[in-house]
């Protein structure tokens, strides 16, 4: 299972580049929502590092071996979340995933089913099905500001600062985290994961 990749572009199309690793060349396809901020992380040299989900999209007789690349663990993490729609591949999700991520997300959580719809591939039946299956969890991914980098210690046991650390990665100033996790924690004591206190963060941090 190939779960990163680093090499140099050699081609980039509308949803795909293709990466020279040592003698070998390597098809990498790309969301869109991705792609328009690949040039940010490819070096002045054109190397990038991408991390990938790797699968086998079998068709009649064949199985061909699929990557798709992100820029870092979160979007993919994104990517993981929205297959497990019913009826959604890896394929469609590839297709779907044409608006900035945050924006996904922040549309689960909202119910907003006009936005949804919006993407390619997915009507209105599916739009419900996403708010069905998603919604509420996946608020962490609202807080991310387009520029990120995001690698989460998933080992920490201490849920506060596990979120801090989130936060900060997402560009958010020490202090200003520390102060909308506090104001979680003092309403909601009970929380038990990192993930449900993010989510109640980009809750509280949504416009009134």
């Amino acid at each position: 299972m190939i779960s990163r990749i680093s090499g140099k572009v050699l081609e980039k199309g509308n949803n795909y580049l293709v990466l020279a690793v040592g003698d070998i060349c390597y098809d990498v396809l790309i969301p869109s929502a991705v792609m328009q901020r690949v040039d940010e992380f490819t070096s002045p040299e054109g190397k990038i590092n991408l991390v990938t989900f790797h699968y086998h999209q079998v068709d009649q007789n064949k199985s061909i071996p699929v990557l798709i690349g992100f820029l870092n663990e979160v979007e993919k993490d994104f990517f993981e979340i929205f297959i497990t729609v019913s009826g959604i591949g890896p394929r469609a999700a590839l297709k779907a995933l044409n608006q900035p991520i945050s924006q996904i997300a922040r549309a689960i959580d909202e119910a907003d089913v006009k936005f949804l719809k919006s993407l390619p591939g997915i009507g209105e039946q599916r739009a419900r099905e996403i708010v069905a299956k998603l919604q509420n969890k996946v608020g962490r991914f609202g807080l991310i500001r387009d520029s990120l980098a995001i690698e989460v210690d998933t080992k920490s046991k201490d849920i506060a600062e596990e979120a801090l650390l989130v936060l900060m990665q997402l560009e958010y100033k020490k202090q200003e985290a520390q102060g909308m996790i506090k104001k979680v924690l003092e309403n909601h004591p009970d929380l038990q994961t990192t993930e449900d206190l993010l989510n109640m963060v980009y809750k509280q941090s949504k416009p009134k």
